[in-house]
């Protein structure tokens, strides 16, 4: 048996329950890790809640949430040939299905790599989510090329911070919003200019953009307006909101201007092998906010639902 914050109903973060559970069985292309930390991301809690038309019809209760997580292998799965017991590792586990907020989690072997070797357990968790979302989001639709601009909205979150981080390291030229008290940190990450979206009108500072990516959690089609207000003749607009589509009115403004809007979803798991050697190289700095241990999942969710987490929380599952 193991430990694993489950729900057996959708909710509050009240319905977060500690509890026992059997460790489960890797199938054939699976593996089983024993979990060291798990990343909390928004979507949890957007799933804790009952989740939307996409994603109800897969949650199956009592369900263990957690879809970001780091640990060793523990077993491998018969088809299985690219790990092995006591590899270190960080990925997403499988979804549908039971998630990592618990002390041993399985995924699909396809969405795990090797865990960087610089960083521990704990900062390894705060990447797969995010990151997979900002890879997908500036290369695999955004397509940023060396030289292109970039304008990240909600840059200081956690798939914000990854996402200038990843389009500085292939030479774009990138530009972040965040509230007054992160641009400083924008620019420790390598933005080459920093909006306060409180205070600043990027919309009257910016024009032909390339593209424009938006990572932020708040859902808004009429920012979605002054994006593109700012994108050059043929630019993209990519979003991390995959709940949330373009409005008519957008999409009228994108095809004004010959200009695609993409929302984003995670697809290129081979990015967290590349992720890790940026990390290793020191070109990819991961940011973990504030760290709880596994029984303190509901207070997690409430800081995440507050709003304007700089980098990622996550949960210590065991000591590194």
């Amino acid at each position: 048996m193991m430990k694993a914050i489950r729900i057996h109903e959708f909710g509050g973060p009240e319905v977060l329950k500690l509890e026992e559970a059997e460790i489960p069985s890797p199938a054939m292309d699976e593996i089983l890790v024993k979990t060291y930390a798990s990343g909390v991301n928004l979507v949890d809690c957007g799933i804790r809640r009952g989740g939307n038309d996409i994603l109800r019809p897969l949650l199956k209760l009592p369900l263990t949430l957690g879809w970001d997580a780091s640990g060793v292998v523990e077993e491998v799965g018969s088809g299985v040939t690219n790990f092995k017991k006591g590899d270190a590792v960080y990925g997403l586990p499988k979804f549908p299905g039971d998630g990592s907020y618990a002390e041993y989690f399985i995924a699909r072997a396809t969405q795990m790599a090797i865990k960087p070797k610089s960083i521990g357990f704990n900062e390894a968790a705060g990447v797969p989510l995010a990151g997979t979302t900002a890879w997908s989001g500036v290369f695999d639709f955004g397509k940023i090329q060396t030289g292109q601009s970039l304008l990240v909205h909600g840059a200081a979150g956690g798939v914000g911070s990854i996402a200038v981080q990843i389009a500085k390291a292939k030479g774009a030229y990138v530009i972040g919003t965040a509230s007054a008290g992160n641009l400083d940190f924008l620019r420790k990450l390598g933005a080459d200019e920093a909006i306060d979206y409180n205070n600043q009108r990027f919309e009257d500072l910016l024009k032909d953009i390339d593209v424009v990516f938006d990572a932020s959690p708040v859902r808004d089609n009429e920012v979605r307006l002054k994006f593109v207000q700012v994108i050059k003749e043929g630019g993209k607009l990519v979003s991390s909101q995959l709940d949330f589509p373009c409005s008519e009115a957008v999409n009228n403004a994108l095809s004004a201007k010959n200009a695609t809007g993409e929302l984003v979803l995670p697809q290129n798991y081979t990015c967290l092998q590349e992720m890790a050697s940026l990390i290793d190289e020191g070109k990819l700095q991961v940011v973990v906010s504030r760290v709880y241990p596994l029984e303190q999942a509901a207070e997690a969710h409430m800081e995440n639902e507050a709003g304007h987490v700089r980098g990622k929380l996550v949960l210590e599952i065991r000591k590194d």
